[in-house]
């Protein structure tokens, strides 16, 4: 088992990001998640990302706050504990509408060659 501390988590820059700060959890340590790593992403209102795509999927799940994600032309608001799967290539945009700071969860698997 790693167990880690929220104290001790790092920030990271997600690119095309703006108007948020990324704490990664979990990953890219030994002892760590073989297949996938943990963030914490805090948006600001008006914060977010995209639109753009990766060559993985990713897993968001909100913990606190709202997230609009636009994928496909059809906007979705995920509210507390709502969650969501991008798929592979699949062109998305997320944006915090709301005035309060929006927490997600992010659960994305390692790229290629980035396993710990």
């Amino acid at each position: 088992m790693l167990a880690k501390r929220f104290a001790d988590a790092k920030p990271y820059e997600a690119p095309n990001h703006h108007g948020v700060v990324g704490l990664r959890l979990q990953g890219f340590e030994a002892g760590g998640p073989e297949n996938q790593w943990i963030g914490l992403s805090q948006f600001l209102p008006l914060g977010g990302a995209g639109p753009d795509s990766t060559p993985f999927e990713k897993v968001y799940v909100v913990l606190e706050g709202q997230m609009t994600v636009i994928a496909n032309g059809i906007e979705t608001v995920l509210q507390k504990y709502d969650s969501c799967t991008i798929a592979q290539g699949e062109v998305r945009e997320i944006v915090n509408r709301s005035n309060h700071v929006c927490i997600m969860l992010v659960v994305i698997p390692y790229p290629p060659g980035a396993k710990p």
